[in-house]
């Protein structure tokens, strides 16, 4: 049986290469990934028609952060990079190619969970930690946004602490806290599944937004209850906005920090991350 490490004191790549196809969340076109070891550490992209362009993920290259992340490479962007993200930086994974055959990575089912599971088929091998890896900040950040907050302070691990709070009464307050490794992801944070709200729909249709979502695929909240239960734990969304936010600072790599978190957000996470690669790059 597969086990992951319960710390991030070894960086590893996978051994094997993956391919997985699905609908993207916002297009609802078909798109497909293949994932393999590169030998180079960070996360590099590359699109199948012109294979020998290869990009380096950085923060530098975040574009849209409504209702998904994007990178802009070269002149077009690439969507819904967050759950594939996290599922390799929540995982202790580096040093990844990511050939695309789209313009979005695959939704699978909401979560990270199935990407997991593909990188438990090939295997992890190890390889030498980058330098962004794991690494200590030495001040604390605050930030706010329109309501919302999101704190960075030193520790020698990573701790997040994150709230929500919804008037649907289906989700209402939540908190979670973990104590993040590769274990606790795949186990606490990995299954949880995006989520939406039914009362929405209508707007971000109009918007040209979730032409892939479906019941199989995002969780939807009808006020008092779920459209289309059961929810894997109690507390799912809020594990689902962690899973998020380990995806939105992957690029500048997961702190070590005791992260707390009030009503996060795609753009909080993003400014969260850009301040930390002020920080640890200076």
């Amino acid at each position: 049986m597969f086990s992951w490490p319960t710390n991030y004191d070894s960086c590893y790549t996978l051994a094997g290469v993956i391919s997985r196809e699905g609908v993207g969340l916002h297009s609802g076109e078909k798109t497909r990934v293949s994932i393999s070891p590169y030998d180079k550490e960070g996360y590099y992209v590359s699109f199948r028609e012109n294979p020998k362009e290869i990009f380096k993920l950085t923060q530098d290259l975040i574009g849209s952060t409504m209702l998904c992340t994007a990178v802009k490479l070269g002149g077009r962007n690439l969507y819904t990079i967050e759950h594939l993200l996290s599922s390799m930086a929540g995982c202790g994974l580096s040093y990844i190619h990511i050939e695309v055959d789209g313009k979005e990575i695959p939704l699978l089912d909401g979560s990270a969970i199935q990407w997991v599971r593909s990188f438990e088929e090939v295997g992890i091998k190890k390889v030498l930690k980058p330098d962004n890896f794991f690494r200590e900040i030495n001040k604390s950040i605050i930030l706010n946004k329109e309501g919302s907050v999101i704190a960075a302070t030193p520790s020698e691990k990573t701790e997040i602490i994150s709230t929500i709070s919804f008037s649907y009464k289906a989700i209402g307050n939540q908190t979670f806290v973990i104590d993040l490794n590769p274990k606790t992801f795949v186990e606490m944070i990995a299954p949880a599944r995006t989520f939406g709200f039914k009362d929405q729909f209508q707007e971000l249709s109009e918007l040209g937004l979730i032409k892939g979502g479906n019941l199989e695929n995002a969780l939807v909240c009808d006020g008092d209850g779920w459209v289309n239960p059961p929810l894997r734990f109690d507390n799912e969304p809020i594990r689902h906005k962690i899973l998020d936010l380990i995806g939105d600072l992957a690029l500048v790599g997961l702190p070590k920090a005791q992260i707390l978190v009030y009503k996060g957000s795609h753009s909080l996470n993003a400014l969260l991350a850009s301040s930390l690669k002020n920080q640890l790059y200076l």
